[in-house]
């Protein structure tokens, strides 16, 4: 495969964009491996999870561009990617999505003796697969996807431990709320192409303010589920004092987008939220490393 390929194949799937649901991953992960006396986890549980993020979503956002491409074609905003404009072949993106999909099952195989990443990889995919599916029939496409990416420090959590609690809890219903609010900004771009496609999205059945208005509300709620895992765990002054600043980024990323001015809606979207991961999973191991918690 030449090196254009390659490059063709991350494009399609956004690889970069990883960075919106690994550190939350990483931050599951890190939960459940503190102990009193260290850290739980081997070196391939935490390679299984690098390899399960990569490779869920790259079959994900590949199946989701397959399904997608006709729309994509007549949509003036995305009918320059790869499918659209030829880069890639159909049969080269579904081949793919399969090879994805196998490797992330594959990739559950690391969790061993824990069977239940396993157990849960194709549910967990035909979930993830499903969203590309969910603007034809609900305007809750932004929340099935918001669902899809708060699995991340769930699944983390699950892989180490083997059982679910409270703070893997909090983080995902935070991941959720994250997502939603951020996707319903995002789709205010397409708002007309929705109504003229015939496609669900909330910009679409609310209009653009009253999608503001909703993403805003699932900011602030975000915040709280943030605190609520941090009041579970519990955490100390460092990570509230990283909720605080991912509060103050939120509004910032609110005041840059108005239902009369979407221009910087690309700057709310990737740059600001790119932060916000990354700084609260910057804040939550550096909380874990220089405080005890119980096991």
């Amino acid at each position: 495969m030449s090196t254009a390929s390659i490059r063709h194949y991350l494009e399609l799937v956004r690889f970069s964009h990883t960075i919106f649901a690994l550190p939350f991953a990483l931050l599951g992960a890190a939960l459940a491996a503190k102990a009193p006396d260290g850290w739980r986890g081997r070196p391939q549980d935490w390679l299984g999870i690098l390899l399960c993020m990569a490779t869920a979503r790259s079959a994900a956002m590949a199946f989701n561009r397959l399904v997608d491409r006709h729309y994509d074609a007549l949509n003036p905003r995305t009918a320059s990617r790869h499918l659209p404009a030829g880069k890639l072949s159909v049969r080269a993106v579904g081949l793919f999505t399969l090879a994805c999909s196998t490797a992330f099952v594959a990739s559950t195989l690391l969790f061993l003796p824990n069977r239940w990443p396993l157990a849960l990889s194709v549910p967990v995919l035909l979930w993830l697969l499903g969203y590309s599916y969910t603007k034809r029939f609900t305007s809750l496409a932004h929340f099935w996807l918001g669902a899809s990416l708060s699995m991340a420090p769930l699944a983390a959590w699950i892989a180490l431990r083997g059982d679910v609690a409270w703070p893997p809890a909090w983080l995902a219903l935070a991941v959720l709320l994250w997502v939603s609010g951020f996707d319903i900004l995002y789709a205010c771009q397409d708002v007309s192409f929705d109504r003229e496609a015939g496609l669900n999205s909330i910009p679409h059945r609310l209009g653009v303010p009253g999608a503001l208005r909703l993403a805003a509300t699932c900011h602030a709620l975000m915040i709280l589920a943030l605190i609520g895992l941090g009041l579970s765990y519990p955490m100390g002054t460092i990570y509230y004092t990283g909720v605080w600043l991912a509060g103050l980024l939120l509004v910032y990323e609110h005041a840059l987008v108005r239902p009369d001015d979407l221009t910087r809606v690309n700057l709310a979207f990737f740059q600001v939220n790119a932060v916000i991961s990354m700084g609260l999973l910057a804040v939550g191991v550096l909380d874990l490393l220089l405080h005890a918690r119980p096991g």
